[in-house]
């Protein structure tokens, strides 16, 4: 995929911000007057810790009230001899949580008990935090200095303002118009709700469920009535209004909140049978919702239970008398369910793409084809396949989408595959974080080219059931949503905002163990790659919290250019961390093989024309001094030609980090790009692929695979000179690499181009060595 043709961002954007920016006010409040406003602080100044005694008698206390134990096991605890023999203030249970009482508390927790209108076996209680007093918190704290955006804005591509720029809910349209709505200096908070996956299912739950959210979000909807005065960071007072942009939620617990029966949409007037249209029904407005509810208690009274369900029932409602977003000013069910990718991208294509796949090609074949691909440091591998994974997360189902199309490509009439093929495009193309309306009219067009083709999945009988039974019906609620995903873009911004590692788990698509397995899986990554970097690492402890990572991601573009002001003599040189253009490059200090001698290498790594490239490298660089080397042409160097260094360095690892596309200012993981001789399980050795660049012209990645290709990383390696003899060529990291070559036209069901191993007019494979700075990007 041609990355520079994704909603690229230019330097030539232009900004319109709402005409009546947010005003802010003085005698507003920091978090550290709230602090100091405490009736103990004045004990505070003799004694950081108190009500603790010490530091260490804190940090005692703090493991206690976090570790989980009961109060009962932390009185046996304290009650242990050695504990004893501790100078501790407190001795039980209670005496620890009275005095952790004591201290400045955040948002506090408050109960209700529920009335119902029928007899229950025990009281409903409801617990919950004041959101206001949550979001006041939030908006106080001092973290969040200047990392909230509260203008609404316009933004365009150029200075035509011809076509719209879409990233934040700041930049759609609601936020302009609500913002309109608003009084003038008004500050506009966007609020964001997650809906944690319910067990609860039929009518007297669904009021509940209204009537729980109803008490809790009470404040908030006075707040967006009346607004109220809040405190930012800096102690400057904002007239704020709180509307409710985004409710994440499954598509059940959306159409319970919206009020809808079973078969019908959350978002828009269609029933299940008009699912397989391709275009967007008439949005289900508030207004619609709430004039069909009139109707209904006109028709019969609420608390008569059936017969309010039955009326509910002609109106396709699911019988909630009382919605909770009925007086929430602004609040539409069909602008703030918000789509997002885990729920309406990868959980629908893993239900139904997945499977229409398997029925294609075959569960054996599917799960060998996953099998046998080679593994990638960063990303699964399926040893087993697919079909039997008894935990598929998120970034599990991004995975399996990276190869299944090219893997299922000969197993499948064209038909289906154009059609699969469509649907993936659509979902990659929607979760760019920066989408203009051209990238809108691609969208459509791929969302348009799935209906067009979508009967050769019916037609093929891959669309199956349980136990093999044919499905000849499109009642998928997912692929209706999807009409509804452009518009949320051009209305509230690009969908990847509202999903990240918090969306998962509270939603119950993320479990701890799942933050777990992706907690090894990093720190095993992270064992790849800073193995034997201590001698930077120490010396620059550079990382970066990222959005959507758990733990902060080592920054090797500080790094790199902390060591270019370093004093000559004080680091090994060459530098083994660099930036060339939006890439960073990184090897290990020690290398895996010290020193080997040319020939040898050769030997081990299968590289009989080692020698010869080396020649021709070395050639070139004299010659022509370019920093960009082409990988071709004729071998001028013999067999037996005298280079001016008999030994090696060998290293088996590098890594590339690269920022966002978007948003440069974003760094993105490290990868591990391998080029291990053969060894173990690896009988051929483990050699990963890359993108280099063979033209000085063209950069990764705004000019695409244009001045790239890309090749196979066979030798790391950096030859040690002769002593007393000078090198006409710069001392620098090299690489041996194998070359692709890359079919001019993509194949016309799958849209991907076709690789072949490049070969020498006496069939050898085409390999040359270049410069270690020509690698651009790894991609498995």
């Amino acid at each position: 995929m041609n990355k520079a043709k994704i909603g690229a961002k230019t330097e030539a954007e232009v900004t319109d911000y709402f005409p009546e920016p947010p005003l802010a006010f003085e005698e507003g409040y920091t978090f550290l007057s709230l602090f100091d406003a405490d009736e103990n602080s004045i004990y505070r100044k003799t004694n950081l810790y108190y009500p603790f005694t010490s530091q260490k008698e804190w940090e005692m206390a703090a493991w206690l009230l976090r570790s989980g134990l009961s109060m009962g096991k932390i009185d046996s605890f304290l009650s242990l001899e050695m504990i004893n023999d501790l100078p501790l203030s407190f001795h039980s249970a209670k005496e620890l949580r009275g005095r952790a009482e004591t201290l400045p508390g955040g948002p506090r927790w408050k109960s209700q008990v529920i009335r119902t209108s029928h007899s229950t076996k025990t009281p409903v209680v409801l617990y919950w935090q004041d959101p206001l007093d949550c979001i006041a918190s939030i908006f106080n704290h001092p973290l969040f200095h200047n990392r909230l955006d509260l203008t609404s804005r316009k933004v365009y591509p150029t200075a035509q303002r011809l076509s719209r720029v879409y990233t934040e809910w700041m930049t759609g349209e609601h936020a302009w118009n609500m913002q309109s709505a608003l009084p003038c200096g008004a500050t506009l908070l966007v609020l964001k709700f997650v809906h944690k996956k319910k067990w609860m299912r039929g009518v007297l739950q669904d009021w509940l469920v209204h009537q729980c959210l109803d008490v809790v979000l009470e404040p908030l909807k006075s707040a967006a009535r009346q607004g109220v005065m809040l405190s930012d960071p800096i102690g400057r007072s904002h007239y704020c209004f709180t509307p409710l942009a985004s409710y994440i939620a499954d598509t059940l617990e959306a159409m319970m909140l919206a009020c809808v029966g079973g078969k019908m949409s959350p978002v828009t007037m269609a029933m299940y049978k008009q699912f397989r249209d391709a275009f967007r029904h008439e949005p289900r407005t508030k207004s619609t919702t709430l004039a069909q509810l009139d109707v209904v208690r006109s028709r019969a009274d609420p608390h008569n239970l059936e017969a309010f369900f039955c009326e509910s029932q002609k109106f396709c409602l699911n019988g909630v008398e009382k919605p909770f977003w009925s007086d929430w000013p602004l609040a539409k069910p069909s602008n703030f369910f918000t789509p997002e990718s885990l729920h309406h991208l990868h959980k629908q294509f893993y239900d139904h793409d997945t499977q229409w796949i398997t029925v294609a090609v075959g569960d054996s074949e599917l799960d060998f084809q996953f099998s046998v691909l080679q593994p990638t440091t960063g990303y699964r591998h399926f040893h087993g396949g697919i079909l039997k994974l008894k935990q598929v997360t998120g970034r599990c189902h991004r995975d399996i989408q990276r190869s299944i199309i090219a893997l299922s490509a000969d197993a499948m009439s064209p038909g289906v595959m154009v059609a699969i093929r469509a649907l993936m495009h659509f979902r990659y193309l929607v979760q760019s974080l920066h989408i203009n309306d051209n990238d809108l009219a691609r969208i459509s067009a791929a969302l348009d080219e799935f209906h067009a083709n979508k009967h050769e999945i019916i037609t093929a009988g891959v669309c199956q059931g349980k136990g093999s039974t044919p499905i000849n019906n499109w009642h998928i609620p997912k692929l209706e949503l999807m009409q509804s995903i452009i518009p949320s873009i051009s209305n509230s911004g690009v969908i990847g905002q509202w999903f990240d590692l918090a969306t998962g788990l509270l939603d119950g698509k993320l479990s701890i163990e799942d933050l777990e397995v992706v907690r090894e899986d990093h720190d095993n990554d992270l064992d790849d790659v800073d193995v034997d970097a201590d001698i930077v690492l120490v010396e620059f402890p550079s990382k970066t919290r990222q959005p959507g990572q758990l733990h902060p991601v080592m920054d090797y573009f500080q790094i790199a250019k902390e060591l270019l002001h370093k004093e000559v003599g004080s680091i090994p040189v060459p530098l083994r961390s660099f930036v060339v253009g939006c890439t960073a490059l990184h090897i290990l200090y020690d290398p895996s093989i010290r020193s080997i001698k040319v020939d040898e290498a050769a030997t081990m790594f299968n590289l009989p024309d080692l020698r010869p490239a080396l020649t021709d490298f070395l050639h070139r660089e004299v010659t022509s001094g370019c920093c960009v080397h082409a990988i071709g042409g004729p071998r001028r160097a013999g067999p037996n030609a005298e280079l001016p260094f008999d030994k090696l360095q060998v290293w088996f690892k590098i890594c590339l980090q690269e920022t966002d596309f978007h948003h440069a200012h974003n760094i993105h993981p490290a990868q591990t790009l391998n080029c291990a001789p053969p060894s173990g399980l690896w009988t051929l050795g483990h050699y990963d692929t890359v993108i280099i660049q063979t033209n000085a012209e063209h950069s990764w990645p705004t000019s695409g695979l244009s001045g790239h290709c890309i090749a196979q990383i066979r030798l790391l390696i950096w030859p040690i000179g002769q002593c007393g003899k000078l090198w006409p060529w710069e001392d620098q990291f090299i690489v041996y690499v194998q070359r692709f070559d890359i079919s001019s036209e993509c194949d016309p069901n799958t849209q991907l181009h076709v690789l072949k191993r490049s070969k020498r007019s006496n069939g050898t494979q085409m390999g040359d060595i270049i410069p270690v700075k020509n690698l651009a990007a790894i991609r498995p």
